[in-house]
């Protein structure tokens, strides 16, 4: 089968991959021209293990094109970013997706198969992308099929995750999902799930929400620990020796284009009915300004202001820096006038060096969970005018004897005073 993918994302890019793997002709389609041009070299231009690689064999296999433009093919898939708009509750944007709808329409022909896997809000497909094919003069479920997709990996373990995930098939009518369960069936190794369209659009952003809401209970928790003076890290680990308890880490705050952005669209869709998840946004978009609180306490008679942040991706062992609560705390402690010196192995920003960030600061502040953080080299924090270590993700095992580490459950022993 011939498939266009609209947009080369982190997503929409191991998605054309897989289905150019397993005997699809693929066309790949962004509006960034460096991509595109990176592709055409043979090049990925998102990290993630394995898939340049398994690109590369993609393009041995001569499956694999990219261009800037759609053409004509007999499934359209659009996997192009969905942000928040600027409006009261942070509802979908839908105008990429808009936009990519209206460039593929021109290629459509009868038994095509349109596909969304962007995450959108709910009731998109019914009240918005099936009034468009009508306008376009189809009828759906009869000359083109419509269905929504989405995705439910990992990163950093996107390639396995795609195969092996099961798959929600959301069609807009009973034969859109056949079809599309179809086309997924020639990939897929998990379970598919057939659904609505709106059922598939509710159940993908209720996954991430579910999330959002038990980090949220955790990040409460860690500022009510440093309240009453408790290690709310020690109380997480003996309250889910519990056989039904599971009470996830606290951290700096949630990131990615899922736990940070999905929440919302379900708030969107239904302000009257969701407090809680509501609540639960404003708790994890609060612990950067939290953490940023403990840090100007712990600096106060340092005898620098230099801090070396350790991570600016939004999740460890990957590029990714999309709301990232790393960065929102980069930006807030550079505004208090703190000298920031920024060290991440996986992003291209900052400090070339774990010594050249440690050198003269006062604070090591760990923001993302990479695992060249497990150990933090002596050498490096031998340069520190003051060797104070705050691990927010409790990532950090080996150091030198003399480093203070502190980390979100025992930080209140150092800042109580201040």
């Amino acid at each position: 089968m011939k498939i266009t993918t609209i947009g080369l994302g982190y997503i929409g890019f191991p998605t054309s991959v897989l289905f150019a793997m397993h005997g699809h002709q693929v066309i790949g389609v962004d509006v960034n021209r460096r991509v595109v041009e990176m592709l055409s070299r043979g090049t990925v231009h998102i990290e993630e293990p394995g898939l340049q690689e398994l690109y590369q064999e993609a393009r041995v296999l001569g499956n694999f094109q990219v261009s800037q433009t759609p053409s004509a093919s007999d499934a359209f898939i659009i996997a192009v970013p969905t942000p928040n708009r600027d409006d009261a509750y942070k509802s979908c944007d839908l105008s990429y997706v808009k936009a990519a709808i209206t460039s593929v329409v021109p290629y459509l022909k009868n038994g095509d198969l349109l596909i969304i896997e962007s995450t959108i809000a709910p009731r998109t497909m019914e009240d918005v992308v099936r009034p468009m094919i009508q306008a376009a003069g189809f009828t759906v479920g009869v000359d083109v099929y419509l269905a929504h997709c989405p995705e439910r990996v990992l990163p950093g373990n996107i390639a396995y995750e795609l195969v092996h995930n099961p798959r929600i098939i959301g069609g807009v009518t009973p034969v859109c999902t056949e079809k599309a369960k179809k086309l997924y069936a020639s990939v897929v190794q998990g379970a598919l799930i057939s659904a609505t369209a709106s059922e598939a659009e509710l159940s993908k952003l209720m996954e991430n929400t579910f999330r959002d809401v038990n980090i949220a209970l955790a990040n409460e928790l860690a500022k009510i620990g440093g309240d009453l003076q408790i290690d709310a890290l020690k109380v997480i680990e003996m309250a889910n020796y519990h056989p039904r308890v599971n009470l996830h880490a606290p951290g700096p705050g949630v990131g990615g284009h899922c736990l940070a952005v999905d929440p919302y669209f379900v708030a969107a869709a239904a302000p009257s009915f969701s407090p809680l998840i509501q609540t639960a946004r404003g708790i994890n978009t609060s612990m950067p300004h939290y953490v940023v609180s403990l840090t100007e306490k712990l600096m106060q008679d340092a005898p620098t202001q230099k801090i070396a942040v350790f991570g600016l991706a939004y999740k460890g062992n990957i590029d990714d820096t999309r709301e990232s609560p790393a960065m929102k705390i980069v930006a807030l402690l550079e505004a208090q006038g703190f000298e920031v010196a920024k060290y991440d192995p996986h992003v291209a920003i900052g400090c070339l060096t774990m010594k050249e960030a440690c050198s003269g600061s006062s604070l090591i502040l760990v923001l993302t969970d990479h695992s060249e953080f497990v150990t933090i080299s002596e050498e490096a924090t031998a340069c520190m005018a003051l060797p104070h270590l705050l691990d927010t993700k409790n990532i950090v095992k080996r150091m030198a004897p003399n480093v203070n580490y502190m980390n979100l459950g025992n930080v209140y022993h150092y800042t109580k005073s201040c």
